[in-house]
């Protein structure tokens, strides 16, 4: 049987309805690549500044790198100045992604407060000047991902998505807060049902999305195309095969840690490897009952082995104290 495409951005059919929203620190290629396979329809790279770009930073080239499997691969990159916008989209062409995305909704204060991210929102007429100008020298789709607004008092999204319809833009990924709230509060699923209905290119809904049942709730509730998971998935990439983290067996949570851990190391080498994937494992062993120590023990490991033998010890404890308890 065919699979037949979810949505299509421009000329290119994207297969599912969940997608690993661009996390800085999280969407690198080992776990975008992790969250593919398992059923996030495309990739999302981590931001890259324009700036950073057009210097050639040697840092870059971590958050560029990609596995062919992973297409559609997203860039996304950021910035406040149109034309410097366009020469980095320019350049990242070079390296045959398949969509530029602009952020415009990043809330941190050294990105947002320079009038890059969300400081965009501030200024529709800023993101149509952008948007005409990277859609008419790009050969790929241009997309872009937003929030409703600077604040309570500047709810502009329904003017934005119309900027970036109106301008060539193929996609809009809507964060259902301000950049005032950044990650507090509760997402308005409510405006992102506005934009779906105020525009005829696609919706990516986010925000608040933590279980298999959140996915479908928003997609009935707002209409969008699609549903961007961020924190929810940390911790648990099998949402975006249909499972919630008490679906997952203790053998499925230590095979993919394991493997999550050796994808790291042959990326970034063993010792930083190793280091950078401590964060993903403390979200990974956040529903076990694990003392400070052996919490502490596990995730100062010095070697992937030692890091196994823990884990086997801390699973099987787990699975232990479970079947008591029910």
């Amino acid at each position: 049987m065919t699979l037949q495409p979810s949505f299509y951005i421009a000329a290119i059919p994207i297969y599912g309805r969940a997608i690993l929203s661009p996390m800085d620190g999280f969407s690198d290629q080992p776990f975008r690549a992790m969250c593919r396979r398992l059923g996030s329809a495309m990739s999302y790279t981590e931001f890259v500044n324009a700036i950073d770009v057009l210097n050639g930073n040697a840092r870059l080239a971590p958050r560029l790198r990609y596995l062919e499997e992973e297409r559609p691969v997203v860039f996304q990159v950021f910035d406040d100045d149109p034309e410097r916008l366009l020469e980095a989209a320019l350049l990242l062409r070079e390296y045959d992604p398949d969509i530029i995305d602009v952020n415009m909704g990043c809330s941190a204060k050294t990105v947002a407060h320079r009038g890059a991210g969300a400081g965009l929102l501030k200024d529709p007429a800023k993101i149509a000047a952008i948007f005409r100008s990277l859609t008419a020298a790009l050969d790929i789709p241009v997309t872009g991902k937003i929030r409703l607004g600077w604040d309570d008092d500047s709810l502009n999204y329904l003017d934005v998505a119309r900027a970036v319809e109106d301008n060539g833009g193929r996609l809009l990924a809507v964060h259902g807060r301000t950049k005032q709230q950044a990650y507090r509060g509760q997402a308005n699923w409510e405006a992102i049902a506005e934009i779906k209905q105020a525009v005829s290119i696609p919706v990516i809904g986010n925000g608040d999305v933590r279980t298999v049942a959140d996915i479908g709730r928003m997609r009935e509730f707002t209409g969008c195309d699609g549903v961007m998971i961020a924190r929810g998935a940390i911790g648990n990439p099998w949402i975006f095969a249909g499972l919630d983290r008490a679906d997952v067996s203790e053998a499925q949570v230590r095979e993919t840690m394991l493997g999550h851990l050796a994808s790291m190391q042959k990326f970034y080498g063993p010792e930083q490897g190793l280091i950078l994937f401590r964060k993903h494992a403390a979200r990974y062993i956040s529903p076990y009952r694990l003392s400070k120590p052996q919490r502490e023990r596990l995730l100062t490991s010095q070697t992937a082995a030692d890091f196994a033998g823990l884990l086997q010890q801390v699973v099987a404890e787990n699975a232990a104290l479970s079947s008591v308890s029910s």
